[in-house]
């Protein structure tokens, strides 16, 4: 299985639907809440949300799903990534609530060579999240730093495969 993609791989325009999608429990959002200290009642009391917001239910933290979507992409996208440069825009457009499953794709938007390193390129993507129903619920724009083929491969030695990782005999 590919992880991430070489520079020379990019094609501006490619869209990468990332698989499989992931159904949002109550117990995901209530960790990443307290895992972040993000402790506002629209994500962590029921009675709360059922009576004193517009959804009159808990509405999943949108950093998580953010969060969710950013990890779904780097099979396709920054598997292979020297750093994650920027995230140039963040936008939730519609909410998540628990039992909703989130799906994504990113669309290749712009590549450029580095100007200041030869072996790497800038790659820059934006991100789509849906829901089961075919909402847009989070979009957003970064920009992955990822190597180019021919370096690394002019980098490892011969018979060495640079996407798979050698292990120790076992004893």
């Amino acid at each position: 299985m590919q992880f991430g993609r070489y520079y020379e791989e990019f094609e501006v325009g490619a869209v990468y639907r990332h698989w499989p999608g992931k159904t949002v429990t109550e117990y995901d959002d209530h960790l990443f809440c307290l895992l972040t200290m993000n402790h506002h009642p629209l994500h962590m009391d029921a009675h709360y949300a059922g009576s004193a917001t517009q959804f009159k239910r808990n509405v999943v933290v949108g950093n998580y799903i953010y969060s969710l979507l950013l990890g779904m992409s780097v099979p396709d996208v920054s598997g292979k990534a020297i750093a994650n440069l920027e995230v140039e825009s963040l936008r939730h457009v519609a909410p998540t609530f628990h039992g909703d499953t989130i799906y994504g794709e990113t669309t290749v938007l712009d590549k450029r060579e580095s100007s200041s390193k030869p072996d790497r390129g800038v790659v820059a993507v934006e991100t789509r999240g849906y829901n089961q129903d075919g909402t847009l619920v989070c979009v957003f724009r970064r920009k992955v730093m990822v190597p180019k083929k021919e370096y690394v491969a002019a980098a490892v030695p011969e018979g060495v495969d640079p996407e798979r990782p050698s292990f120790p005999e076992p004893r």
